[in-house]
């Protein structure tokens, strides 16, 4: 499996990032693939790497290269409950500094520039993922690129509904990629239906689905949150999203 350590240019200088692409002399669809707010470590590289076997070319941009490349902080093998607290305390300074939405759009627009420039990427639409605040992000950038983005999954965002201008169902009208939204099962009920209704009045194809008895970030493998079984229901749907929107790209050359 091919992997790459790549520097992108952006409006601020050059993003650090992660890709993995199938070792095949074709052209793959592109994702886009947003972290949780731990960033770019050995999980997300694996995961990556999964879902280049089943035929994407898989980029996983650091959204901290501003302030260096990844990782930024030194993290813990494991970040379990007791290490949690200092490791959010040290980077939501830098989330604040680094999300806003004006850079967040400037890097997405290079990464997607750089995407349709790579020899081993299809020229047609792409997929974005995200996990935790990565699943917001995604949906962001699939509502300012409705030509390019064609599928956005996202799980166990945080804050979908608030009272915020930015928060996370307010975007939805804008869409017009398939949705999936992984939830965790310790979301507020009354949170979930407005975000059902939103999609629902957008009009765009969708699924929401909570995961049973999982907590938020429970995709990763490095977080006392991880439910592996969680995690093949995770894949389990986010494939067939992918074939759906993305087949006629897979394999050509």
């Amino acid at each position: 499996m091919p992997t790459e350590t790549l520097r992108i240019p952006t409006p601020d200088g050059p993003a650090d990032a992660f890709a993995a692409f199938p070792d095949r002399a074709e052209r793959h669809p592109g994702v886009l693939l947003y972290t949780d707010a731990f960033g770019v470590r050995p999980v997300l590289e694996e995961m990556a790497r999964e879902l280049a076997e089943h035929g994407y070319y898989v980029l996983v941009p650091n959204f901290f290269h501003r302030h260096g490349p990844a990782p930024v902080i030194e993290l813990p093998e494991h970040i379990g409950e007791e290490a949690r607290p200092e490791v959010i305390a040290r980077l939501m300074p830098l989330l604040q500094e680094h999300l806003t939405e004006e850079r967040v759009l400037g890097d997405a627009d290079a990464y997607l520039r750089f995407l349709s420039a790579q020899p081993q990427v299809t020229a047609g639409p792409v997929a974005l993922v995200g996990y935790c605040i990565g699943a917001a992000l995604a949906m962001r950038i699939a509502a300012a690129h409705p030509e390019r983005v064609a599928a956005v999954a996202g799980f166990h965002p945080g804050f979908v509904v608030t009272d915020g201008p930015d928060s996370l169902h307010r975007l939805i009208p804008e869409l017009t990629a398939q949705v999936h939204l992984g939830l965790s099962d310790d979301l507020p009920p009354e949170a979930i239906s407005e975000l059902d209704q939103a999609l629902d009045a957008a009009g765009v194809g969708h699924t929401t689905e909570v995961y049973p008895g999982t907590v938020h970030g429970f995709t990763m493998a490095d977080t006392d949150a991880f439910d592996s079984s969680a995690l093949q229901r995770h894949w389990d749907r986010l494939l067939p999203l992918l074939d759906r929107t993305l087949a006629n790209g897979r394999g050509s050359g």
